[in-house]
């Protein structure tokens, strides 16, 4: 397995989200990263730097106008009398676009703050001054990763940060500015005619879903808790199925609160059976550790060894596959969880170092 990442992905370092009313601290941290990095060491694997791969592949998933404003957000915000020191939007536009169209049409007003309310659809995407940095090394991470599956490596992942999958075509929200795993199935897409997404992040992929929502060439399957009372709340449910010619290639299986290791393995052996009928030919698995039971934020109660369950079913269904990190916010497990994960995928026996 080869594995990536860019030191730049540590500058985005966030001082604030809203939740449920409060400013809160920020879970996504540059921590992270090293809690990955750390357990990627133990078990021999030293991470590539990526290219420069500049914008192009995120202009495959992603909206010009919407690369162009998170690229010049923060430049902009800084000329704002009166502006905080990280981009929020304070406005919201009165029409969001519906999940069958595959973007809105571009922003009407050029005005930064406006922009911000239409680009950023939370407060959860603060914008900083290195934002933009690590946003596009984490999409050319994915995009390395993918490249190693098309040159003949069977496994690659891509450790991103900042995350990708509730990034719409044309929006950010949930911690997420650009598509990674979108990215990297749309890279696929160059030698696969049929490529899948499996995404088991606590969260649902709604980003991703949105992406490929019209497309039958790219299934998305999402195991994640029941949006009527999680994150993003507005999609994900069960009856979303696809529109026009993307009818049937999107699945969703939510999962209620406190579902345990027995119940997430029944989910992504049903999703691995969704994706073999597709007759994927490579696959990208969106991986979160926030369905663990100590996540901060989550509502599952995944165990740290249920992810090697995760990466043995995974493995089972036998295609290249890019893992593209993406949630996960209690640092003194995730590290774990990722070495299961491998271990699982990997069919290694369990790290006892």
């Amino acid at each position: 397995m080869r594995a990536f990442f860019h030191p730049d992905q540590g500058l985005h370092d966030p001082q604030q989200f809203m939740q449920v009313g409060r400013i809160r601290d920020p879970k996504d941290l540059p921590s992270r990263t090293e809690a990955l990095l750390g357990a990627l060491a133990k078990r021999g694997v030293s991470p590539e730097k990526p290219a420069d791969y500049g914008v192009g592949p995120a202009l495959t998933v992603h909206t010009q106008p919407f690369v162009d404003f998170l690229q010049s957000a923060y430049e902009r915000w800084r000329a704002v009398p009166e502006a905080g020191p990280e981009v929020l939007p304070n406005v919201s536009p009165y029409w969001n676009g519906r999940p069958e169209w595959q973007s809105r049409p571009p922003c009407r007003s050029n005005w930064i703050v406006a922009e911000a309310g239409y680009y950023l659809g939370d407060l959860a995407v603060p914008i900083g001054p290195n934002t933009w940095t690590s946003t596009i090394r984490s999409s050319h991470t994915a995009t390395a990763a993918a490249d190693a599956i098309l040159r003949g490596e069977a496994v690659a992942y891509a450790l991103c940060r900042p995350s990708g999958h509730h990034a719409r075509s044309d929006r950010a929200s949930g911690f997420c500015y650009l598509n990674n795993s979108a990215i990297a199935a749309q890279r696929l897409r160059s030698r696969y005619a049929k490529v899948a997404v499996l995404d088991v992040d606590a969260h649902h992929g709604d980003g991703t879903q949105e992406i490929f929502y019209r497309r039958a060439d790219v299934l998305t399957v999402s195991v994640h808790v029941d949006p009527n009372s999680y994150y993003p709340y507005y999609i994900g449910y069960a009856d979303e199925r696809g529109h026009g010619d993307g009818e049937g290639y999107n699945i969703n299986v939510p999962l209620p609160p406190k579902a345990n290791d027995a119940t997430f393995h029944a989910a992504v052996e049903e999703a691995a059976m969704k994706v073999r009928d597709f007759g994927a030919e490579a696959l990208v698995v969106a991986l979160g550790y926030d369905s663990h039971r100590e996540d901060p934020i989550g509502l599952l109660d995944v165990s740290t060894e249920g992810f090697r369950g995760i990466g043995e079913r995974i493995r089972a269904i036998g295609l290249p596959t890019v893992v593209v990190q993406e949630g996960g916010y209690q640092i003194s497990v995730i590290g774990d969880c990722l070495g299961q994960f491998l271990d699982g995928l990997l069919e290694k026996k369990p790290y006892s170092g």
